[in-house]
């Protein structure tokens, strides 16, 4: 464990991606293309735009490549896409995606139930992901889902987390982001859990990805920089959520996030008031009030 906090961290913004794809109204493309260039002039380096997936599972990615083709991209910003395997791949590297992510669950009921596969299942599909598009340049970033709890088995043993992420990194993924997938985790957990990971993962290569279900999000990410953690996944307005979460308040907010970390004076060149300015876009074509606590307080709707 750190004794003292990083001075910059790097906030990889999910919101495009993992913040709408469960909204019910579709988002019309402009502005998710407008989203996504507000996010990039607010200073974020990491942007997760779409995922290509198939539309009649995730029909708000349907617009994937043409959010793709829209966009303003800026130099030294990583515009990332979820990919499920090689036909997403495929459809991906036409869109002129340059690093994708891939997704596992440490619970085998997750995995069946969310993708239809089991964990062993899951990881040859995306061993034949990623050595397609390492052998194409493409940089491949890893999700690990359920890590705290599982919504139909709970507790998930830290050393199961630990495994699945080791069988990751062994794929050849740069990162791992070590995910809150239904927002159950606690402050107590966290280093349970990056204990046993980093045991068989670099401590460097490992993200966070929380979710405010339960209102500890905050708490938990503070836990993560006192551990060392130097990425943290987050979604501008706290937009998300999971299906098998119901009533879910969304992923972390990136708002809430850089209020946090600024207050600590821990850079991450990203302007909150551009963030502000960026989730304020969404409002007219989502059906409810943006989680985001900054937001509510500074923007009221």
């Amino acid at each position: 464990m750190s004794a003292t906090l990083a001075s910059r961290v790097t906030v990889v913004e999910v919101g495009p991606r993992d913040g709408l794809q469960n909204e019910k109204g579709v988002v019309p493309t402009e502005r998710k293309i407008a989203f996504v260039d507000a996010l990039s002039a607010a200073g974020h380096q990491v942007i997760e735009v779409s995922a290509f997936v198939s539309p009649k599972w995730v029909p708000q990615m349907a617009d994937a490549a043409e959010v793709f083709a829209g966009i303003t991209r800026q130099d030294g910003v990583r515009y990332t896409a979820l990919v499920p395997n090689l036909a997403g791949l495929a459809r991906a590297k036409d869109a002129g995606v340059r690093e994708i992510a891939i997704f596992a669950a440490a619970s085998e009921t997750f995995s069946r139930r969310n993708i239809n596969q089991s964990i062993d299942e899951s990881l040859v599909t995306y061993r034949a992901v990623c050595d397609a598009a390492l052998a194409d340049g493409m940089r491949v970033r890893g999700y690990l889902s359920t890590c705290f709890g599982c919504p139909f088995e709970g507790h998930v043993p830290p050393s199961r987390v630990a495994d699945v992420a080791a069988r990751l990194l062994d794929l050849g993924v740069f990162e791992i982001g070590v995910s809150d997938t239904i927002g159950v985790a606690h402050p107590g957990q966290v280093p349970d859990v990056l204990d046993a990971v980093t045991r068989q993962v670099p401590l460097e290569k490992v993200a966070l990805h929380f979710h405010d279900t339960r209102g500890t999000a905050l708490a938990n990410v503070l836990a993560g920089l006192q551990y060392g953690v130097t990425t943290f996944d987050s979604a501008a307005g706290g937009l998300g959520g999971c299906p098998y979460a119901p009533g879910a308040s969304g992923n972390l907010a990136t708002e809430d996030l850089l209020y946090m970390l600024h207050g600590l004076g821990i850079e991450t060149g990203v302007s909150l008031d551009g963030v502000v300015a960026a989730s304020q876009l969404l409002r007219g074509s989502i059906a409810h009030a943006l989680p985001s606590r900054y937001l509510q307080a500074v923007a009221p709707a």
